[in-house]
């Protein structure tokens, strides 16, 4: 496995450059590009010349990094030659790595004359790696992992340390069994951020509003594998159809109890081999993101925007919902993000979707009131989806969350223009941030000319409706228009739990 394990070393250390937000724990999270999928939250917004009145863009906001998933995507595209198995060890180690590195950093602290925050970068990662094949991998042989990483460390111009990381790996490996970790009853925060592998300051503001033992859940949650989601197009075909052309595809699938109209999906390698994908039957699509576009109230013949539309998941279900009729807009900031948009609609063969490139906080006059429904699924620190995302909790600080604010509220005041009166606005985010989601409802409600839009269709989905009371804190009034998923929370009528946190909220134009 050398050829592999130099891969990864390769792809660790490119994220660890800055380019996934990993390096000192300071840079933005960029975009997940991949087809169907929930775009990554903290959307970064371009420089531009105009910009609606009053609004300045938010600091760190120019430049959009790499995710490390991305950049994952793409080694894995580059070394597509490599077996299926090959492949998978690459990314579950990366992944893995990327994931664990609070609990793999207090690991080789134990072991290691010098700490981490001390360490080379390069032989750092060899450690981190190492490490996590070491207690994650069972079927791994220790002799491998240890042999592989000092051959790393020579091949990386570091032959004076082949000792050193022998050494460390040797001892880690002979205890551990015995790895002492912070002590629960002394220092909860201390105990979750090393269990877990979260940063202290997501760890802190989890505590502060979900208490103990449900900041324990989500973050167990966040660490289990994680289901990968099919929305049925059902203008073009039924879910017991969709389901047995997968099945004869080789792929294994599974239709769901809530929401009716999605499907489980395993055995895919990629999803772009799929006849059934290629011609427009499915998109690939978180849960909480079906359920943005399904709740917000779309019937035939609306005219709708997607104010963030990227990749396109939402969008394509609004056109699912409209059959042909009414109009959707879909907008992003820039050309990439368009294009992801645009490739999406086309493999679905949706001809009422117009895709334009458009800065959300610049206001287009001409479509002021002229709309039934708009989606605004805005940029969010993403800690719903820390599961999916791994790098997204080293991202969060509270001056990001502050700036994250900010330029929620500054696309709010742009964009509730478009809504006509008697009109929806449905605000959605994939965080589980009270500051980003609760109170940005309240500012709805308060600053802004809507009130409350009950969610009346859960009352034909009874265990919907249960999550969405079972997401209510005693703190807000239940006005019936949000429905708060919380990882690991919520049953959602099949025997498992929601995967991710989603927040959605509902306002009707007055």
């Amino acid at each position: 496995m050398e050829n592999e394990r130099y891969i990864i070393l390769e792809t660790l250390l490119a994220a660890d450059d800055g380019s996934s937000g990993l390096k000192n724990n300071k840079t933005q999270t960029g975009a997940d590009p991949e087809s169907g999928k929930d775009r990554a939250p903290g959307k970064d917004r371009a420089p531009g010349k105009d910009r609606a009145p009053g609004r300045d863009r938010q600091p760190g906001k120019d430049h959009e990094p790499e995710s490390y998933d991305r950049i994952l995507r793409a080694v894995l595209a580059r070394y597509s030659y490599l077996d299926r198995n090959r492949r998978n060890f690459i990314a579950r180690v990366v992944k893995g790595t990327i994931e664990r590195r609070e609990e793999l950093d207090h690991i080789i602290d134990q072991y290691s004359s010098v700490k981490t925050s001390k360490q080379k970068r390069v032989i750092r990662t060899i450690l981190r790696m190492s490490v996590y094949q070491l207690k994650y991998m069972d079927h791994v042989p220790e002799s491998a992992v240890c042999n592989e990483a000092v051959k790393l460390a020579a091949v990386k111009g570091f032959k004076n340390l082949k000792g050193f990381v022998n050494a460390v790996l040797r001892k880690i490996a002979q205890n551990r069994d015995n790895i002492l970790y912070p002590d629960r009853s002394s220092d909860i925060c201390e105990y979750l951020r090393v269990k877990y592998s979260c940063p202290v300051y997501v760890t802190n503001l989890l505590l502060l509003q979900y208490g103990e033992e449900m900041t324990e859940t989500i973050l167990s949650q966040s660490l289990k594998e994680r289901p990968v989601y099919a929305r049925c197009n059902l203008s073009k075909i039924s879910v017991s159809e969709l389901v047995k052309r997968l099945n004869s595809e080789g792929l294994e699938a599974e239709a769901l109890e809530i929401p009716d109209y999605a499907v489980k999906i395993r055995g895919f390698d990629p999803i772009n081999k799929s006849e059934s994908f290629n011609e427009g039957l499915f998109n690939i699509q978180d849960i909480g993101s079906m359920l943005a576009a399904d709740l917000a109230g779309i019937k035939e013949g609306d005219t709708v925007l997607d104010v963030c539309g990227s990749p396109g998941g939402k969008t394509c279900h609004a056109a699912d919902i409209l059959k042909g009729s009414g109009r959707v807009y879909s907008r992003d900031l820039t050309e990439e993000k368009t294009d992801l948009i645009r490739d999406n609609v086309e493999r679905c063969g949706f001809d009422i979707v117009i895709c334009e490139t458009q800065d959300a906080l610049i206001p287009t006059p001409e479509l002021y009131g002229k709309c039934d429904v708009v989606i605004a699924d805005l940029p969010c620190s993403g800690l719903g989806v820390m599961g999916r995302k791994v790098d997204i909790k080293y991202n969060a600080d509270e001056e990001k969350t502050a700036s994250l604010v900010r330029l929620q509220r500054d696309i709010l005041r742009v964009i509730y223009r478009y809504v006509k009166p008697g009109g929806i606005l449905l605000f959605s985010t994939c965080t589980l941030n009270r500051t980003e989601n609760e109170d940005n409802a309240r500012f709805i409600r308060e600053e802004l000319p809507f009130k409350p839009l009950p969610f009346t269709k859960l009352q034909e989905r009874p265990a919907l409706e249960a999550a969405r009371i079972r997401g209510i804190s005693g703190a807000d009034p239940d006005e019936g228009n949000i429905l708060k998923l919380i990882p690991g929370v919520q049953d959602m009528g099949d025997g498992m739990n929601y995967p991710d946190g989603f927040f959605i909220s509902r306002f009707v134009r007055v």
